[in-house]
């Protein structure tokens, strides 16, 4: 049998504080259907040939299940424990991944597209370690004390996911040590010593963590289902 040459850990182990709601936002409705399994379809979609894997909160296995089974959602996909840190889940999901390549992905964002996905998959053959991202559009400031100083936008992008890399190199990143500066994947390549390569994203990208978010993402997908 061929070598996996994918995994995707799609990462929903949010509880939803800043979506004030009492059900977890990756089991929120977008357009009918729950946001993470917009997520899982879009990989699905992309490369049925792709492991997935899902790390969940174990208290909402169940309720996943029944989700699954209600919109009637056969795609093949391992469940893992989300830990109490993001850190502890991708660790988690990491003993099961068959993959050459690791490609970590948040549930909440529904949106990344095929073209970001091809992107990023195609880089890390290339680089190794590589990530999505975009310019920002806003003036920035630094806040420094009392004062603030305006400071170059070029200099800076927005980071997106799915975060690509070879296996050995984040297996390696996953065996440091977890504190609080870690913020996502790539600054936890970056401390194991490797460098990150940036692919252009696409800009509905977005992570689902507010009403807002979910207003915005909701007339992104019924514009595309217009279209």
């Amino acid at each position: 049998m061929a070598k996996t040459q994918f995994t995707v850990i799609i990462t929903a182990g949010g509880i939803g504080k800043r979506m004030v709601s009492d059900l977890p936002k990756q089991f929120l409705k977008l357009n009918d259907k729950p946001i993470l399994l917009h997520t899982i379809e879009k990989f699905y979609d992309f490369d049925p040939s792709i492991q997935l894997i899902l790390t969940l909160p174990s208290d909402w296995k169940s309720f996943w299940n029944e989700l699954l089974m209600k919109h009637e959602c056969k795609i093949s996909h391992l469940i893992v424990d989300g830990g109490k840190e993001r850190y502890d889940s991708i660790k988690n999901a990491l003993e099961f991944s068959e993959g050459e390549f690791i490609a970590v992905h948040d549930g909440v964002r529904p949106l990344v597209s095929n073209d970001t996905i091809k992107k990023c998959f195609d880089a890390v053959k290339q680089f190794g370690q590589v990530i999505p991202v975009i310019p920002l559009k806003e003036s920035l400031r630094k806040i420094n004390d009392e004062l603030t100083q305006a400071v170059s936008r070029s200099e800076y992008v927005h980071v997106q996911t799915p975060q690509c890399f070879l296996k050995e190199s984040i297996t390696k990143a996953y065996s440091l040590p977890f504190h609080h500066n870690i913020t996502d994947d790539a600054s936890l390549i970056e401390e194991a010593g490797y460098s990150i390569h940036c692919v252009q994203g696409n800009e509905e990208n977005i992570k689902i963590t507010t009403q807002m978010d979910l207003l915005f993402a909701e007339a992104l997908t019924k514009l595309k289902i217009q279209k």
